[in-house]
């Protein structure tokens, strides 16, 4: 559910942008920087920060019970904004929230799950990143003749969710991973653990393959539909559509791709990302032989929900929980999440500056993104799969002696 109020926050943002734009007389200045501030970029990457270094110093549980109480005060006071600052303040909250949460509720998944099924069970996680974007723009679509009115129904509606996850949450154990890490007689692992060694290079190899993958998949969840009514290539109603069927096609393909072959062997995880790179780069590199059109976004959309599946988010959260040992697990996870959601920040200021001066561009800028996350995903893949944790933890400690 982490995963669902994440992407469901940032494309319930990415869906109103162009009505607040107009109620509340926001500059494009403005609107990149509520979408850098909010849960897609610098606000999610703070909390990412802080949030995953607490999750391994005090527990999973202590953090993910309680940040989903600042999500929903956040999200009801973008749902009652009628000011700027109103909007801005519930973004960057919920924003914090998002970050803080997913690597502690990550690692929990990674923690519990056995070793041949531990891809599956994250892979869940990304049926869920995905559903969440779908309810919400079908959500947006229904309630797209009410104009700015539809919009605060969609943020109501990830209040409601996060205050009944908070309320399942209370019943969740902790950790029994990281109360074992914690007994009498370990040695507690530092921080400054992991930019050394062999965590130096799972956390330079984790951080590159999301960074620049988040780019394009960021963009995507937030300025479709604002790219496509700028542009004037649909109506807002087609943005939410295309939209949504791109989320249909990733939650697809994770189900009945990565969920079954994830936790095969170390051969079919780099075909995945082989396979799925090639579909990420060519989706924007249609926008650079072909003129815009709903045809060409459409084939944009279905390309890069296939390949994102295969190569994007899926496989960075299996092997985040794989590299890195139980007491710095979130702390890295924190890290490379919040690095990748504040590069985004910084980027979505240009976006939509960007998108005026046309599709080229920016798509040219994203193709390389996706180039960069594949082929350094590919050579420098960690054989992991079907490991326990702790022999993947003994086997790199090993090695790196």
């Amino acid at each position: 559910m982490a995963s669902y109020l994440d992407a469901g926050s940032i494309v319930a943002l990415g869906a109103g942008l162009t009505l607040f734009q107009t109620q509340l007389h926001l500059s494009s200045g403005a609107i990149g920087a509520l979408a850098a501030l909010g849960p897609n970029a610098l606000g999610c990457a703070f909390g990412a920060f802080i949030g995953g270094r607490l999750g391994d110093r005090l527990g999973r549980k202590r953090i993910y019970r309680y940040d989903l109480l600042l999500y929903a005060a956040g999200m009801l006071v973008m749902a009652l904004s009628v000011n700027a600052a109103m909007l801005f303040a519930g973004t960057v909250a919920v924003g914090v929230a998002v970050g803080a949460d997913v690597p502690t509720s990550l690692a929990l998944v990674g923690e519990n799950a056995p070793p041949r099924a531990r891809g599956k069970l994250l892979g869940l996680t990304q049926v869920a990143w995905n559903l969440g974007p779908v309810v919400v723009l079908l959500l947006a679509f229904v309630v797209a003749p009410l104009g700015l009115l539809g919009v605060r129904l969609v943020f109501l509606h990830l209040f409601l969710v996060a205050m009944v996850v908070w309320g399942l949450r209370r019943g969740v154990v902790e950790s029994a991973r990281w109360k074992s890490a914690l007994a009498p007689g370990t040695i507690t692992p530092r921080p400054r653990m992991l930019f050394r060694g062999a965590n130096l290079a799972a956390l330079a190899w984790t951080t590159t393959i999301y960074l620049f993958w988040n780019l394009a998949a960021g963009t995507s969840g937030s300025f479709t539909p604002y790219i496509v009514e700028t542009l004037h290539a649909g109506s807002r109603a087609a943005g939410l559509a295309l939209s949504s069927v791109g989320f249909v096609i990733g939650l697809a393909t994770t189900v009945l791709l990565f969920m079954r072959f994830a936790d095969r062997s170390h051969r079919i995880r780099k075909r995945m990302w082989a396979l799925g790179g090639i579909f990420q780069v060519t989706a924007y590199v249609l926008f650079l032989v072909f003129p815009l059109g709903i045809p060409v976004i459409l084939a944009n959309i279905v390309l890069f929900g296939v390949g994102s599946a295969l190569a994007g988010e899926g496989l960075y959260k299996v092997f985040s929980q794989e590299l890195f040992p139980t007491l710095l697990r979130s702390t890295a996870q924190g890290f490379t999440f919040g690095a990748a959601r504040t590069v985004l920040g910084v980027w979505s200021f240009l976006v939509p500056f960007l998108a005026h001066v046309g599709i080229r561009p920016l798509s040219a800028l994203l193709a390389l993104f996706l180039l960069v996350s594949a082929v350094v995903g590919y050579a420098f893949m960690p054989d992991t799969t079907g490991k326990t944790l702790e022999r993947i933890e003994e086997e790199r400690g090993t090695a790196a002696a």
